[in-house]
């Protein structure tokens, strides 16, 4: 009981130093530092160098850092965000961020978190962003790769948030901005804040929480390294049905080596899952997408001169709802485009329902009539891509069609295999197309002109 009491009683007085800093203007009014039970531990035990547990990383789980926390916000207008690079900054290398369930934290201002060393970021609270349209528009971290925007960016090394929360991109204003207006016209200068962005990051884990309302991509990770979200709820849903989401795809990257994504709903008005250039090794399970663009490699091959580049991926038991595309594949073709491949793609146990365009591979991608595209087609080859055990319904909106996989005249489209395709449509007799594809694809199929017939 002696022992007990001690413990007690110095946790009292370190938690004692934590309120004097407060009263002192040291840290926030409102904040609170919480020591881990190990500091506890080590001021009765000196010599004792690390905590009885690790995490995948090998650091410290949750209760053995020290806590941090912050002032919710007054209302939406209440901005907390140096409040958040206060807390973020005491609880990087070793310690955890809090931000508290029934609680709101409102961001007003651009962060820059590209410096993070082994930190936990718990959310059971809700953050949400302003929806200060002229703020953010003349205040973000831009990157030239479609001209995409963000709040903050997140960087460093072993980064873990998690928790019961919301990430609240506050969409709706930005949709309602944006309406009728495309992100890939060259004259577009409305440019919307993606949600959440990591760039030069290495083990990056997303658990637990629900993404909501991002006012374009949802997630895009730049430059970054063993990426893992599990368990994690995107959504983004109007409420003015003459300004619907759009361009809020669930996942985007570009230049990354590891992207793992488990057990994850997606419900957004475009992609559900779409791995931009030079990404590789990607694993997706158990994936549920509603009324989205599908499951995506790509697009690729957009920039002139540029290589870009998509292998190693397994896609497996994969749920596709009243969407444009179920499995996809999408290249740049057209004068003035990039080059490079799609290679090693295996998409295994695929559901769809009332899906327009089931299983599509699209050499001939951005808005490319056939002509254009026998005149100038794709550089991007695409090699050694399985579609197996692809069952369900399309809408019927391309008739009896459902499949159709259009590889650009004279490029590389090779080792393409399709195995126990069981999708049914409500035109009639399911219909496979296949154009300009080397070798046997494993299921019998017809040409464009064929189809319909």
């Amino acid at each position: 009981m002696k022992s007990l009491a001690a413990l007690l009683s110095l946790a009292g007085s370190l938690a004692s130093v934590s309120a004097l800093a407060v009263d002192t203007g040291l840290i926030p009014a409102g904040a609170s530092i919480t020591p881990s039970r190990f500091e506890v531990l080590k001021q009765r035990a000196p010599k004792l160098k690390k905590c009885s547990k690790t995490d995948d990383w090998g650091n410290a789980v949750e209760g053995d850092r020290t806590k941090i926390t912050i002032r919710a916000s007054k209302d939406d207008n209440d901005d907390i965000s140096e409040d958040f690079l206060w807390a973020i900054k005491e609880a990087n290398n070793g310690g955890l961020l809090h931000l508290e369930k029934g609680k709101k934290y409102v961001i007003g201002k651009k962060l820059d978190l590209s410096f993070l060393n082994d930190v936990y970021v718990k959310i059971d609270g809700e953050l949400k962003f302003t929806n200060d349209i002229e703020y953010w528009q003349s205040n973000n971290f831009y990157y030239d790769f479609q001209k995409s925007i963000t709040f903050w960016v997140w960087g460093g090394k072993d980064i873990k948030i998690y928790g019961s929360g919301t990430l609240n991109g506050n969409g709706q204003a930005w949709w309602d901005g944006f309406s009728g207006a495309e992100i890939l016209d060259p004259n577009n200068t409305y440019y919307r804040p993606i949600l959440f962005l990591t760039d030069n990051a290495t083990n990056i884990e997303v658990k637990g929480l629900h993404l909501k309302d991002s006012p374009c991509w949802t997630n895009f990770f730049v430059r970054s390294n063993n990426v893992v979200f599990d368990d994690v709820y995107i959504s983004a849903v109007s409420t003015n049905v003459s300004s619907l989401p759009k361009n809020t795809d669930g996942f985007d990257s570009l230049n990354v080596a590891g992207l793992t994504v488990l057990n994850t709903r997606v419900n957004v008005g475009d992609d559900c899952f779409s791995p931009k250039p030079n990404t590789t090794d990607i694993l997706v399970r158990n994936l549920w997408c509603n009324g989205t663009h599908g499951v995506s490699m790509g697009s690729i091959g957009q920039y002139p001169g540029v290589k870009d580049y998509i292998s190693n991926a397994y896609l497996q038991n994969i749920t596709l709802l009243n969407g444009q595309n179920g499995a996809r594949l999408k290249a740049w073709a057209g004068p003035g485009v990039g080059y490079g491949y799609i290679s090693n793609i295996t998409y295994e146990d695929i559901h769809v329902e009332n899906t327009d365009h089931p299983i599509v591979l699209d050499q001939c991608y951005f808005d490319i009539d056939a002509e254009q595209c026998a005149q100038y087609p794709s550089k991007v080859d695409i090699t050694d891509v399985k579609f197996i055990n692809v069952h369900g319904s399309s809408s019927g909106l391309e008739g009896r069609v459902v499949a159709d996989l259009t590889c650009s005249p004279g490029a590389t489209c090779s080792g393409i295999h399709l195995e126990r395709i069981d999708i049914t449509s409500p035109k009639g007799e399911p219909q496979i197309v296949c154009e300009n594809i080397q070798g046997d694809i494993g299921v019998d199929c017809i040409s464009k002109e064929e189809a319909g017939n």
